[in-house]
């Protein structure tokens, strides 16, 4: 998008409040018209003082007095006006920002997989507070400026005319030269915009991988990338700093000749007696006056280009296509748990082929695990049952509805899953658990707990089920935090169930304990269970075997075993001295 689309489309924004804008102006015009009043009754004070023992002190105290009221008036509609734009601003940010995190709901997650998380955060929350003061400045000073501009012009032009030609030919070369220089500094503030949101990805990503950093002693090699990022930051603020400040100077440059020419013919004309001593003064107030406005402007020009190079970055994530719809979703419901895979290709990169013709056809209540070495597609499948990702080729069916035609939200409400890598909110433990289930009774959580063997343990946390965690789980261990994942889909008793290494992170004896409860609960569910450890799977209806996406053997535990291929190479893998 270029600079004009950008500004086009914020104003649409801006124009959900544009009654409020019309105040904002109103106030800047009563603002601006008793700002530039002020100057008339200065001199007519002057001109009130002809020579010695010729002051009229009584046309002076009326003066006076018509200055106290002028000033309450500007002071009165300059607050209202900021008040108003601090309004219409933030109002326009939040409306931004809630659409931002809406439609990032909506995204499809190989975007989400493929994005550096951490500038996502960037384009959210600081690029959007950077067009925030863009607009706020904006609003504050390019509205007060341009109806200074106007107004003065008319005050001078009937003080005189040929003076104010003078200043309306001059001015105008402070806009050109501070232009010229926003142009320049625009491509700057986009590669700051951009070194910015790849310093914050680095430390999202340091900070939740902490344990991995120091696991693997790279704190060096993370200090040296983000020197590398930060000094890359460093050096485009710096050039984007650099040439933007060069405006103000420029302007003010030019500002200065003007002033300089207005003190020089206004002069003359007061030696010819063509102008009064406090006309010329009012007109040089007005020279001050009408520059200021384009000195202001330059710099919201400035400021608008950072704010239009971060507003871009936040479009672009808008204009990201969300997943797609179909137009006649259904909705599943009474899920028995019939599956049916048939004729499925898929890859994430198209180059690189990885599951090819995959066929799957599995009853109402079948335990199905899923085995083989890694990246031979065994999350992928998951993926594709959850519709995490949509297939390239065939079809994925659940009870006879293809789930291209099935709504998101009710194909992912029939799953229960538990995965490897556990996730928690920050909140209270009884939270997380009813996380799927808002409206669960506190007797519902507590038996699910003690279906999952996590009662023990909630119970002698400070707070019991009340006890608040951070996101990360604060000082739960890893099997108690998987525990809390594994009660959530107790809770929820879901018609199908997928477990990827869902007890990978327990000791030996909760496991069996957890075994025997995902047994109990897996009667008369369709059950998908991904598992490293093949012993944990021997009591499936099928083991599907699968290498480069492929289900290369299928059958029970004693079955494969018989026929001594390559389940059976992996099962005593396993148990080889």
């Amino acid at each position: 998008m270029n600079n004009r689309d950008i500004l086009k489309r914020v104003l649409r924004y801006i124009d959900e409040y544009r009654m409020q804008v019309v105040m904002s102006l109103a106030c800047a015009l009563v603002s601006v018209v008793t700002t530039l009043y002020a100057p008339v009754l200065f001199g007519d004070a002057i001109d009130c003082i002809i020579g010695p023992g010729e002051v009229h002190f009584s046309d002076i105290k009326s003066i006076i007095s018509k200055l106290f009221f002028v000033i309450a008036l500007t002071v009165i509609s300059q607050l209202a006006m900021n008040m108003i734009n601090n309004r219409i601003t933030y109002s326009v940010v939040k409306d931004i920002r809630i659409q931002a995190f809406n439609h990032l709901e909506t995204l499809p997650l190989s975007y989400i997989d493929a994005a550096k998380h951490g500038d996502i955060v960037s384009r959210i929350v600081t690029d959007i507070d950077t067009l925030a003061d863009g607009l706020l400045m904006g609003f504050s000073q390019l509205f007060t400026g341009l109806v200074t501009i106007l107004g003065t012009l008319v005050f001078m032009l009937s003080i005189h005319v040929p003076i104010a030609l003078v200043v309306v030919i001059l001015t105008p070369l402070s806009l050109f030269v501070a232009s010229y220089i926003a142009r320049s500094t625009h491509r700057l503030f986009v590669r700051q915009a951009e070194s910015r949101g790849e310093l914050t990805s680095l430390v999202d990503e340091m900070i939740g991988e902490q344990k991995v950093v120091q696991a693997f002693s790279y704190e060096e090699r993370a200090l040296e990338r983000f020197s590398e990022i930060n000094d890359q930051l460093e050096e485009d603020s710096m050039r984007a700093t650099f040439y933007s400040s060069l405006t103000n100077p420029s302007t003010r440059f030019v500002n200065g000749l003007v002033y300089t020419s207005v003190g020089i013919i206004g002069a003359l004309a007061v030696m010819k007696g063509r102008l009064s001593v406090g006309k010329l003064t009012a007109f040089l107030s007005y020279a001050n006056q009408y520059t200021k406005p384009f000195n202001e402007i330059s710099n919201v020009i400035t400021e608008l280009q950072n704010a239009i190079a971060c507003a871009g970055r936040v479009f672009e994530l808008l204009d990201t296509p969300a997943e797609e719809r179909d137009r006649e979703e259904k909705k599943l419901t009474h899920v028995r748990g019939e599956v049916n895979i048939s004729h499925v290709d898929f890859s994430y990169d198209k180059s690189k082929e990885l599951i090819k013709e995959l066929n799957l056809f599995v009853k109402p209540g079948m335990r199905v695990a899923i085995v083989g070495p890694t990246g031979s597609g065994k999350s992928t499948l998951i993926n594709l049952l959850m519709r995490f990702y949509d297939v390239d080729a065939g079809s994925i069916s659940v009870d006879g509805t293809e789930i291209r035609r099935a709504d998101r939200i009710s194909l992912r409400s029939s799953y229960g899953m538990v995965l490897q890598e556990t996730w928690l909110k920050s909140g209270t433990i009884k939270e997380n658990i009813a996380y799927g289930k808002k409206n669960a009774t506190d007797n519902q959580i507590i038996e699910a707990a003690k279906k999952s063997h996590a009662h023990s343990f909630i119970k002698r946390l400070p707070q019991g089920y009340d006890t608040v965690i951070s996101e990360d789980g604060g000082n739960l261990s890893q099997g108690q935090k998987q525990l809390l994942c594994i009660t959530r889909v107790m809770l929820l008793s879901p018609p199908m169930l997928i477990l990827d290494e869902a007890t990978s992170s327990i000791d030996t004896m909760t496991e069996n304990r957890i075994q025997r409860a995902f047994k109990k609960m897996m009667e008369g569910r369709t059950s998908f269970i991904v598992a490293h450890r093949l012993s944990t799977i021997r009591e499936s209806d099928v083991i599907l075997v699968m290498k480069d996406g492929h289900i290369i053997e299928q059958g029970n535990h004693e079955e494969l075993l018989r026929n001594r291929g390559f389940y059976h190479e992996l099962f005593y893998s396993q148990f080889a001295h």
